[in-house]
């Protein structure tokens, strides 16, 4: 029983060394991108997230309202204005 079980060993390592070796060889002949957590695609643009003057909620700038020099999340809490405290 102790030998099926070092054998059993020896075989997983082994097929894990192949497995670490094939993707070292696909990373060096495809670029580095491929080997990424995009799968070979361009990364996402990232975009700067701003909070609404009104509600607090975050979302992207290009979302936004800009009124009276504040970024809002939809045009009536542009018309509401700021929240005071």
């Amino acid at each position: 029983m102790g030998k099926i079980l070092f054998w059993l060993v020896i075989i997983i390592a082994v097929l894990m060394l192949a497995r670490i070796a094939a993707r070292a060889s696909a990373g060096r002949r495809n670029g580095p991108a491929a080997g990424g957590p995009t799968g070979g695609r361009p990364p996402l643009a990232t975009e700067q997230m701003v909070r609404c003057a009104q509600c607090g909620v975050h979302l992207p700038r290009s979302e936004a309202t800009l009124a009276a020099g504040e970024l809002f999340c939809s045009a009536e809490h542009a018309r509401l204005g700021s929240r005071q405290h």
